[in-house]
């Protein structure tokens, strides 16, 4: 089935992703779509879109998320009374494709994944072998014949969510222009992607050794991963864990030196924000989801399991222990002093 001509598609549905990260990756193919359709209406729904993509020029409309099925089947028969051209579906479920069904969409795009390829009028073949989530989230237009000027994710950041964060930083004694290293704690994925926490400690006392400020980062549930480093310092760092939510957090991270974090979204988010990143790397394969741009150190010494993508490592997590402090707190010296 050929996708209608661009002058014929009015209104495009894009279902985002349901991952922090993995909407941060699909920022490149939005911005190839927004470019291929100027003059569609352009709807965006999905979990994140709203937090990190608002002010931002790729969507005419960012639908309110509907966690509850009542109410998404509201939505989506809403949707079908305005009329929907093309969905575009990022993820891979078959609630996702029945969503886009429901719609009444005439062009459905998406991998052939779930069992959902009678939901689908251009199904695509999932990639055969590593693809980069960003390069996966591209090949979905090849139905639509578009393609992308630009792979690295980037994100908006507006003046007045880095008012918040400067205001939040100088609370915490940031001194503004002076090298600011933040450390992103945890991972909702699980805590297989999470460094040990005594390596974290000795890192940040390592920098503070040499003056530098230190930031801990991370949502609430990070609080006791926190106060368990802080209470294996001598001196306590600065935190903003379980302040930096993901719509303040570009903007945070933008006020980095660099950042240093795991195969998480807030890892994403900094990159995406034009900050340096050094990312450790454990149970999941750096050639799916490593952050893209420059000055990024990817840090990732798989044992024979790895990659597993275990939300639990089932035996010493040593894929991540693997990672010392040393060479962690030397790529992030070597990025702090390209930066000056």
């Amino acid at each position: 089935m050929t996708a209608p001509p661009a002058a014929a598609l009015r209104r495009i549905l894009v279902r985002c992703p349901n991952w922090l990260g993995d909407t941060v990756m699909a920022t490149p193919m939005l911005r190839a779509l927004r470019r291929g359709f100027p003059g569609a209406d352009l709807l965006l729904l999905g979990p994140w879109a709203g937090q990190l993509l608002e002010g931002e020029p790729l969507a005419d409309r960012i639908l309110p998320w509907a966690s509850g099925w009542a109410e998404r089947l509201r939505q989506m028969r809403a949707l079908r009374r305005e009329g929907v051209d093309v969905a575009l579906l990022l993820p891979n479920s078959f609630s996702s494709a029945l969503e886009a069904w429901l719609t009444g969409a005439r062009v459905r795009v998406g991998y052939a994944a779930d069992g959902r390829g009678l939901l689908l009028t251009h199904p695509v073949p999932r990639p055969r072998g590593p693809v980069h989530q960003v390069e996966a989230y591209l090949r979905l237009l090849g139905p639509l014949g578009l393609a992308a000027e630009e792979r690295a994710p980037r994100l908006p950041i507006g003046p007045e969510r880095l008012a918040e964060a400067d205001r939040l930083l100088a609370e915490r004694g940031v001194v503004p222009g002076e090298p600011l290293v933040g450390i992103q704690l945890g991972a909702a994925f699980g805590p297989s992607k999470l460094w040990p926490l005594d390596a974290y400690a000795r890192l940040a006392e390592r920098l503070l050794g040499d003056g530098l400020a230190v930031l801990f980062l991370g949502s609430p549930r990070e609080r006791p991963l926190y106060e368990a480093i802080r209470r294996a310092m001598a001196k306590p760092p600065l935190s903003l864990v379980g302040e930096d939510r993901p719509a303040l957090l570009p903007a945070l991270c933008s006020r980095l030196s660099v950042l240093v974090g795991g195969d998480t979204g807030p890892t994403q988010v900094a990159a995406a924000s034009g900050v340096p990143v050094v990312a450790l790397f454990g149970p999941t394969d750096p050639r799916l989801t490593a952050p893209l741009g420059t000055d990024h150190a990817v840090l990732w010494k798989p044992p024979p399991c790895a990659p597993c993508f275990a939300r639990r490592c089932p035996i010493d997590h040593r894929c991540l222990r693997a990672i010392t402090v040393e060479e962690v707190y030397g790529a992030v010296r070597e990025r702090l002093g390209r930066r000056r």
